[in-house]
């Protein structure tokens, strides 16, 4: 099997190959082939860390003869698995995922010097990528001086105004872009971003499978299903707290803060949770770097979890209830808290609208990392310090206006 296939299996060329292939998705489902347990993980790490990439590492490397298999049979999989999970938000999130995850690969491949780089897996060029989106007609390079690769190309207004979005900024907008002969001038960077969305919009498609959830594959599927289900925990609650109170936060946060202060590395439940709740109270991805500085958490890796989980797509997640925690060891009913609130949030704002407002120190003002405004008693954001939620970025489902 072809280890192009599984490092991109949303290629034209990898659907041949799964349709060849030798045993049949119901026959791995029914005898829970490793292609089921990666496609279990592929869906967990795309809605919790926003890749695909196994928990092991980058695909790849030595094993990639005996990975590539169960790597790209675990794609059909996980679009079932993400399909009956029968939640828009998880799709939106999966796709995206899947779609960062193959642009990052891709980076990975362009930058290689063929000939003095050995690789373990094929690789693609750019012209490659552009002919399976059918693009390859409607971009051209700008020629480059002294310059081994261009570094601007030239697309077509329809194609640039189909795969750029708005929300992007103001920089994507057409009246602020170079025009000439019905082509748009962007930046090899700004390009791989197009291609990113061309990714995402190929992987969207024919999501969710329409499934009976009792019968057949479904069927098969779900203890994985459920698994999923409780560690996601999907509800929805009122907004941003806005308020960082340490001293108020929920025991379990508590905790999982002390750990991470002593150096131990958080499991990826662990790392999501406390994540989401710090998202989840109104920080910011800066504030929550700076609130984790003295910890074992990563800038980079906080900063790209929090980003993901503060997006403005509304599909963002927040922590899972107090049940869920319990169930991964994280969350141990502490002085009963159970009976104060059923989740992290509910609990904290419990607290902070329990306590006086005149003793309540905003963490963020005692180190510099407080937003411009003042917070009402409650905690919530005066006005002029967030933007409503009409002001928010149009996503990609909304008319493009360039």
């Amino acid at each position: 099997m072809d280890a192009l296939h599984a490092k991109y299996p949303f290629f034209e060329g990898a659907r041949d190959a799964v349709a060849g292939a030798s045993a049949s998705l119901p026959e791995l489902v029914a005898a829970d082939a490793p292609a089921v347990e990666r496609a279990r993980e592929r869906v967990e790490r795309a809605l919790l860390e926003g890749t695909v990439e196994p928990e092991a590492g980058e695909f790849g490397g030595s094993a990639v003869d005996v990975d590539a298999r169960a790597e790209l049979l675990s794609y059909p999989i996980a679009r079932i698995l993400v399909s009956l999970l029968d939640s828009e938000p998880a799709i939106e999130k999966y796709t995206a995922a899947e779609a960062a995850t193959a642009l990052d690969r891709l980076r990975a491949d362009f930058e290689r010097d063929d000939g003095l780089r050995s690789t373990p897996t094929p690789t693609v060029d750019l012209d490659d990528v552009l002919a399976e989106f059918d693009l390859d007609d409607v971009v051209r390079a700008e020629p480059a001086r002294g310059s081994r690769d261009p570094s601007h190309y030239w697309i077509a207004v329809g194609p640039y105004l189909r795969l750029s979005s708005p929300s992007w900024g103001d920089s994507w907008r057409l009246v602020n872009r170079a025009l000439a002969d019905g082509a748009v001038r962007v930046s090899r960077e700004e390009l791989l971003e197009a291609l990113g969305a061309a990714i995402e919009a190929r992987v969207r498609e024919g999501l969710p499978f329409e499934l009976a959830a009792d019968e057949g594959i479904a069927a098969e599927l779900e203890s994985r299903v459920a698994e999923l289900k409780r560690l996601l925990s999907e509800r929805t609650y009122a907004g941003p707290i806005d308020v960082v109170a340490p001293e108020l936060f929920p025991p379990c946060m508590e905790n999982l803060i002390g750990k991470a202060e002593r150096g131990v590395e958080l499991s990826g439940p662990e790392s999501f949770a406390l994540m989401a709740f710090l998202v989840g109270i109104g920080m910011s991805p800066d504030e929550v770097v700076a609130f984790c500085a003295d910890t074992s958490l990563d800038a980079e890796g906080i900063r790209y979890q929090t980003e993901y989980l503060a997006d403005d797509r509304g599909t963002q997640y927040p922590p899972p209830t107090c049940e869920t925690l319990a169930n991964y060891g994280i969350c141990h009913n502490e002085e009963n808290h159970m009976r104060v609130a059923a989740d992290p949030l509910s609990y904290y704002e419990t607290r902070v609208a329990e306590t006086d407002d005149g003793d309540i120190v905003d963490w963020r003002e005692e180190h510099g990392e407080a937003p411009a405004g003042t917070r009402s008693a409650d905690g919530r954001p005066s006005d002029g310090e967030r933007p409503s939620d009409g002001e928010r970025p149009a996503d990609r489902e909304e008319p493009v206006e360039k």
